[in-house]
């Protein structure tokens, strides 16, 4: 079979979606592999057809210009007209639909997309992003810390509004929901807003800080703007989705509506190593991390550069990719160049295990624009979640200041209580 849509001196426009893939044949040549996905994820199906009208093959067909037969790595261009604008679902069910099930393939992993200028302005992006949030927040240059309430599910509503008070004295700025914490018998959203947000201002008032809470919307699509308007009425200034639960369509239509809501947006990725986790097989990351930022979420979770409980070394690549207009080929080695145009940066979180004693090291990796999210590392203190929340502001304050953590417990009970407990991460 020729292999028509293979062109090695192609050179792609400055217009054309480029999409780079890992890919393992299935007994067949790199070649054929290359050239079946994408016919398959465009214009191409298994056979010659009489309809196939020569107009179609000269506009709109794509071409694989790059093969790395050793790294098992192929870049295919992409014309525009292939997508419609402001349709993220329609991309994905092209170029990461059909694909992953084809017999030619034994693996197949997108690695990367590259956005060309017209598509991504059919966007809005981010509300906020981190310049927002951090004015909101009123915290100009340190990185910001929060908890999730644990356990994850049990609590009732008075009892979640209690800890997340704690917290907040504590000194830490956001409170947030975990991702499967929605409206239960034990837990009903709307009480549990309307208390948790009463425990919000009085820590305000105690503590002088701004203090957020993050609810979990995450439902049916109509169920979530409903739940976007009441958290807005009630003067909650964020609203939390589980992206990959929600999807594509849902995230998107979260965000038009946020148009009216003007909420901070939450993204959790809950669920999505079920695609991301293998090196071979699936989709990476960091292209879950671009489309969230191009459909508009303000700040999501990119792992914990494997501080934390949760596996990931991409979680460096990921954060340069959310918060900067113009990326150049990351340390990765795979990503593509992207310019982000009017679209702004968003808010790496870090969750997953994390404690007061590890605080120098993920901040010695990602910098200081990371929203910290301790769920055990506050609350499983030995004397509760305020010292819990206490511990985390000071190893913070350590870092800020340039001191040893053993050095600042001697002074600070509380870190020294945390790390006796934990340690210090090396």
């Amino acid at each position: 079979m020729r292999n028509e849509y293979i062109d090695l001196d192609h050179v792609p426009s400055r217009d054309d979606v480029i999409a780079e893939f890992y890919l393992e044949p299935n007994k067949t040549s790199f070649e054929k592999a290359c050239n079946d996905l994408t016919g398959e994820s465009s214009i191409g199906t298994w056979t010659e057809v009489s309809t196939m009208k020569a107009r179609i093959w000269r506009d709109l067909r794509p071409t694989v210009f790059s093969i790395n037969k050793k790294e098992k790595i192929a870049r295919i261009s992409y014309p525009l007209a292939l997508f419609e604008p402001g349709n993220v679902p329609q991309l994905m069910s092209s170029i990461a639909g059909n694909v992953f099930g084809m017999k030619t393939l034994e693996n197949l992993r997108l690695l990367d997309i590259r956005l060309p200028e017209r598509y991504i302005k059919s966007f809005s992006g981010p509300k906020f992003g981190i310049p927002g949030i951090r004015q909101k927040l009123r915290v100009k240059r340190r990185p910001l810390l929060g908890t999730i309430v644990k356990p994850k599910l049990g609590l009732s509503e008075s009892e979640h509004a209690k800890s997340a008070f704690e917290s907040w004295v504590g000194g830490l700025d956001i409170v947030k929901d975990d991702e499967n914490l929605t409206s239960m018998g034990f837990n009903r959203f709307e009480k549990r807003v309307v208390e948790t947000l009463k425990m919000r201002d009085r820590a305000e008032e105690e503590t002088g800080e701004g203090k957020f809470y993050m609810p979990n919307i995450t439902a049916e699509t109509s169920e979530m703007l409903r739940r976007m308007k009441f958290v807005k009425d009630h003067g909650c200034e964020y609203a939390m989705v589980d992206i990959v639960s929600i999807g594509w369509s849902g995230l998107q239509t979260v965000r038009n509506y946020n148009n009216e809501m003007n909420l901070i947006l939450h993204a959790h990725r809950a669920g999505h190593a079920a695609f991301t986790k293998s090196n071979k097989h699936g989709i990476s990351m960091l292209v879950i991390a671009k489309l969230a930022r191009l459909i508009g979420v303000d700040q999501i979770h990119v792992g914990t550069a494997n501080v934390g409980k949760m596996s990931g070394d991409e979680t460096s690549e990921i954060e340069d990719e959310i918060e900067s207009k113009f990326v150049t080929e990351l340390r990765s080695g795979h990503s593509l160049e992207q310019f982000w145009y009017n679209v702004k940066p968003v808010f790496a979180v870090a969750s997953g295990g994390l404690y007061p004693g590890s605080l120098p090291k993920l901040l010695k990796i990602m910098g200081n624009n990371v929203i910290i999210q301790a769920g055990g590392g506050v609350h499983g203190h030995p004397w509760g979640s305020e010292a819990g929340a206490k511990a985390m502001r000071q190893a913070l304050e350590a870092y800020m200041k340039g001191v040893s953590l053993d050095e600042y417990s001697l002074k600070n009970e509380e870190l020294a209580i945390a790390i006796k407990k934990w340690g210090v991460k090396r």
